[in-house]
């Protein structure tokens, strides 16, 4: 099966037949790594459940059938909601199905004519797949155009979109024709090794890396400590990467957080001058300001909470970033 998924790293089967992409390699880690020690609201080796999650997976096929069937399994861990499943057909969404907890099969009709199918799995949840069977032929087919890769926070996981076609950096790969890979980890966006590793080691035609609001928000580094961690995760990724174009995009405003100091003493306009400093010891970055892409106006319309996005809200990013983005 994990032939036929794009969008992760490792795929772990169990005894059971279950499938679950991780985002990032889990084999060998430690995972205390990356725990928020000493923090028991937020322990549980966070960035791990995050990266278990298949936000960007997708697979697609060829074929005539009538219908698809699905075994997922799903469990809200974490997480505040399960996504749906979305399928789409020749570029248009085509169902989106509810993902409830436990063991279930989703059963989808099709056209029936030759057709490209694509399935996205839930981009929030715990997510594992057993099986996909189609009632006909169905050819797989391998990604296409330039892999894009792109690492940040639950912004870029995009959790609380309409749907995994629908994140936006689903939206933008859809509509620049590009094979997307998303490393957004909801809360877990701290330029960990594993990350600048990850990206460090994956073909790309594009890498953007979108960082600060959960900088800011679990203060992480200080206006000492930040600028120099930016450099270093951008000389990993130049390691596998010397000539990818790369773009760096600060936080987007957040109306309510803007010129509070956070536990370090930084306000969100500090750690925006903090990331651009760093990613500017690299000459080849472009920065993008993030307040460029969305007005506090629109912020305040159109975001669920303080810091987050609405569905419509992701859909506006995608739509300006998708021509932000480009690979030259």
């Amino acid at each position: 099966m994990s032939d036929l998924w794009t969008g992760h790293q490792y795929c772990e089967v169990d005894a059971d037949g279950w499938t679950t992409f991780w985002r990032l390699d889990p084999r060998d880690r430690d995972f205390r790594l990356s725990d928020w020690t000493g923090d028991p609201d937020r322990a549980g080796h966070r960035l791990w459940e995050r990266a278990a999650t298949p936000a960007g997976v997708r697979a697609a096929w060829r074929t005539s059938a009538a219908s698809v069937d699905l075994e997922i399994r799903a469990a809200f861990g974490i997480y505040t909601r399960i996504a749906p499943v979305d399928v789409l057909v020749d570029g248009e969404l085509h169902q989106r199905c509810e993902v409830l907890e436990g063991e279930q099969r989703l059963s989808i009709e099709l056209p029936g004519d030759q057709a490209e199918v694509e399935i996205w799995l839930p981009q929030a949840g715990r997510v594992a797949l057993r099986k996909v069977s189609f009632d006909g032929e169905a050819e797989p087919l391998a990604p296409t155009g330039p892999r894009w890769i792109t690492y940040g926070s639950s912004i870029t996981q995009a959790g609380g979109a309409y749907g995994p076609s629908e994140t936006w950096p689903a939206l933008v790969a859809r509509t620049n024709g590009w094979d997307g890979v998303n490393l957004g980890f909801a809360g877990e966006c701290h330029l960990d090794p594993i990350a600048a590793r990850t990206i460090r080691d994956l073909p790309a035609g594009l890498i953007s890396l979108c960082l600060g609001i959960n900088i800011h928000g679990g203060a992480t580094y200080s206006g000492r400590t930040l600028p120099g961690q930016v450099e270093s995760f951008i000389a990993t990724v130049r390691e596998g990467h010397p000539q990818t174009p790369l773009v760096v995009i600060t936080p987007l405003p957040a109306p309510d957080r803007e010129g509070e100091p956070n536990a370090v003493g930084l306000t969100l306009d500090d750690v925006r001058a903090c990331v651009e400093l760093g990613a500017r010891t690299d000459p080849g970055v472009r920065v993008i300001d993030g307040r460029t892409i969305l007005s506090s106006d629109e912020a305040r319309a159109l975001y669920a909470d303080e810091v987050h996005p609405g569905p419509d809200g992701y859909r506006l990013i995608g739509e300006r970033l998708a021509g932000l983005l480009t690979l030259d």
